[in-house]
């Protein structure tokens, strides 16, 4: 099957060092079935992946975090309107105690939560995957 087009997003699985150890910040997008996922988006003209992967954290949850580029998970996938889509995520490490403030246009919701609480609330095979691979990583570390 050839595809329409290519689209190319960017974002970060953004964890924290909490009480019970490592924790995921998952969202829980306002469109396409309110899936949850990690902060992400598209990479506009002249951008590149981290600077796409910053912009949509700090769109996303109103938190500018320092995007750590020496790790990074990739998948691609096809979507349902015919086009591939190829995604980035970095990691970023909020050592912050700030707080979050949502979206209101895409983000319906958002919550800490441990690997494997955070495995099963994300909607999406090759998400789980992407989080299996930070979590090795971030455990080997």
């Amino acid at each position: 099957m050839s595809f329409v087009a290519i689209e190319v997003t960017a974002g970060a699985v953004v964890y924290r060092h909490g009480q019970a150890g490592i924790e995921y910040l998952l969202l829980q997008s306002m469109n396409k079935g309110n899936f949850w996922g990690f902060p992400k988006g598209h990479v506009e003209a002249g951008e590149s992946l981290v600077e796409t992967a910053t912009r949509e954290i700090k769109e996303e949850i109103s938190l500018q975090v320092a995007v750590d580029t020496s790790f990074s998970v990739y998948t691609e996938y096809d979507l349902p309107n015919g086009n591939r889509k190829q995604m980035t995520l970095y990691l970023a490490d909020f050592d912050q105690a700030a707080g979050l403030h949502l979206q209101a246009e895409e983000i319906k919701n958002a919550g800490w939560f441990d690997y494997q609480t955070a495995r099963q609330k994300l909607t999406y095979d090759n998400l789980k995957d992407l989080l299996d691979q930070v979590n090795a990583h971030l455990e080997e570390a």
